[in-house]
């Protein structure tokens, strides 16, 4: 493809002709975006619930006009957003069935194909979610009608919103699929993760609460207007005196005359509200839209957390289905939401209950084997450094699992900083530097840990980054000698390797014999170098090494050619203050 993020080149052609690649930068991008408007449309949906209630000052049914304006705002901004998605999708291409069988599959670019492969398909369901009816209904319809009243707003929108609901959760849903396909995962880190699922947990509750209040509402005024029909015969009780918007020498009459509120108040036990007694008893209707909306998130909350135990129904079938459907919807989420926070919240813990287990499997089988005291401290002291060094993570799988050009700049911005510290590699060229930070591993070593002991073979030249060893020898060319140095960082050790390398026929000899004993009087992080990977440079780079400045450089760095270099001159002292005393006698 041309660009990574476009399929056709923005160059040749005009914005508006752009194609979109299905699983690019930019689409993935706005598949977040439009993920988390869409969780905000569905928060704001149930909202529009709320704005039906009753009137604190006197008994009739009332619409919140204060909070509309705001609702429908909101709402249509989540609306553009929808439409956005659409178009979007109308520039998006997408994969060709039949080329699926291997790799990722042929994108299918033309234009026409795309947009007759969407209208097929999910633009219905998209064009169904993005329609602004609740807008429509408040703000163009209800104004230019000869029935204004709040119940016949409250029934028109509560229909609109719970048919529009369910294509929004269709939408969503494959969403949500789409964008863990594309990118692993919908959050990057696990207690994002846990957040996430906490807030599909609300949204229920959320739903639920909105519901019962607009039950509640209903349930209240059914009953209100069951009593009116009752009084009719005396009062002449009429139904629009039961809206706020109602007035005039009649209502007055009739509110002072009529025994429509007595009657359903449940607090007298005349009327059985069943689950929405409370809401009677606590005001909730009458109350302002905060107050109302955090009483009835909090209902939902308790009522899906407890599968509905706590909810006294009446016979009123409703009731019933109602409570029902809050016992089941309770029964899944719940178990979806512990399910997946404790998964999202393991995924934190994983590497650390696995260090846990591989500890306890070493003190059992050091138990079992009867180690020394001190030599169990030092198996614990390894173990817990490595941990801490490390956190449990394998880098060497990281890597290996990477392409090669992908490990090579890795190991280059890892290793080629602390490798020019050493001071013998400072004097290289980079292409060696380089090809050494490839097979560089790197080292950690505990206190009191020995290294190399003098005699044994040397596997490894080591090339010390943080810490200090004391390294001693005692070939110095005559019996007790001993010489002993601390090595610091920027130093190395088990160069008799590299002398051992750059020898003719060197592949078919044994290992080298150290000769120093090498001993870590500090913790130590190292970078190491195998013996084949030291016979591999010293091959490859056969002509640099046996240069007479790199020989230089070498021995100079070296400790056991300093040590050999400080006996040869003072053998040569010694010989030189014996020949002068026999010349002088």
């Amino acid at each position: 493809l041309p660009n990574p993020t476009f399929l056709l080149n923005r160059r040749s052609q005009a914005w508006w002709r752009w194609i979109f690649d299905p699983s690019g930068e930019i689409v993935n991008r706005w598949n977040r975006v439009f993920f988390v408007t869409s969780l905000i449309a569905l928060y704001v949906d149930p909202l529009f619930f709320y704005l039906v209630g009753f009137s604190s000052h006197r008994n009739c049914l009332e619409m919140d006009y204060a909070w509309t304006g705001f609702l429908v705002i909101t709402r249509t901004t989540c609306d553009l957003f929808s439409a956005f998605h659409i178009a979007m999708k109308f520039r998006t291409a997408y994969v060709a069935p039949n080329s699926r069988v291997f790799g990722r599959g042929e994108l299918v670019t033309d234009e026409k194909m795309i947009a007759v492969r969407y209208l097929k398909g999910d633009f219905a369901i998209d064009l169904a979610a993005a329609l602004p009816l609740p807008q429509c209904v408040v703000w163009g319809i209800t104004p230019f009608t000869l029935s204004r009243t709040s119940t016949h707003v409250n029934h028109t929108i509560s229909l609109l919103i719970v048919l529009q609901y369910i294509p929004r959760l269709i939408v969503i849903f494959p969403l949500n699929s789409r964008i863990i396909k594309n990118t692993g995962v919908v959050a990057k880190t696990a207690w994002t993760g846990a957040a996430y699922n906490l807030i599909l947990y609300l949204l229920a509750s959320h739903v639920i609460g909105a519901v019962w209040h607009l039950m509640a509402v209903e349930r209240i005024f059914s009953c209100w207007k069951q009593q009116c029909r009752i009084e009719r015969g005396g009062n002449f009780c009429s139904l629009r005196f039961l809206d706020c918007s109602s007035s005039g020498h009649d209502h007055d009459l009739w509110y002072k005359s009529t025994q429509v509120f007595d009657m359903c108040d449940g607090r007298k036990g005349t009327y059985d509200f069943g689950l929405f007694t409370d809401a009677l008893n606590n005001e909730v209707a009458s109350a302002g839209f905060v107050q109302k909306y955090f009483y009835c998130l909090w209902f939902g909350l308790k009522s899906l957390s407890s599968y509905a135990q706590n909810m006294q129904a009446s016979p009123y079938v409703a009731e019933t289905m109602f409570s029902i459907i809050i016992c089941l919807m309770g029964l899944v989420f719940f178990a979806l939401l512990i399910g997946n926070v404790q998964g999202y919240l393991q995924s934190t813990t994983a590497r650390l209950e696995e260090w846990r287990v591989k500890r306890r499997d070493t003190e059992e089988w050091m138990r079992h084997r009867q180690l020394p005291w001190d030599l169990q401290e030092r198996v614990r002291t390894y173990v817990q450094q490595t941990w801490l060094s490390t956190r449990g993570v394998r880098e060497r799988d990281i890597l290996l699992a990477l392409p090669l050009d992908i490990r090579r700049e890795i190991q280059k911005h890892l290793c080629l900083s602390l490798v020019r510290r050493v001071p013998f590699f400072s004097q290289m060229d980079d292409q060696l530097l380089e090809a050494i930070c490839e097979r560089l591993v790197s080292s950690l070593n505990t206190k009191g840990t020995y290294v190399l002991r003098e005699g044994d073979p040397v596997n490894e030249m080591l090339f010390i980054i943080s810490g200090q060893l004391e390294s001693s020898t005692t070939d110095g060319g005559r019996s007790g000698f001993f010489n002993s140095i601390t090595l610091k960082p920027g130093d190395f050790c088990g160069e008799e390797l590299l002398t051992w390398a750059l020898m003719s026929g060197a592949a078919n000899l044994n290992r080298p014999a150290s000769t120093r004993t090498v001993r870590c009087i500090t913790q130590v992080e190292a970078f190491a170098l195998v013996a084949d990977d030291v016979k591999f440079f010293a091959t490859q780079f056969r002509r640099l090494l046996h240069s007479k400045r790199m020989q230089h450089v070498f021995r100079y760095y070296s400790h056991q050619w300093r040590t050999w270099g400080a006996c040869i001159v003072q053998i040569a002292w010694r010989r030189h203050w014996r020949r002068r005393v026999a010349e002088e006698l």
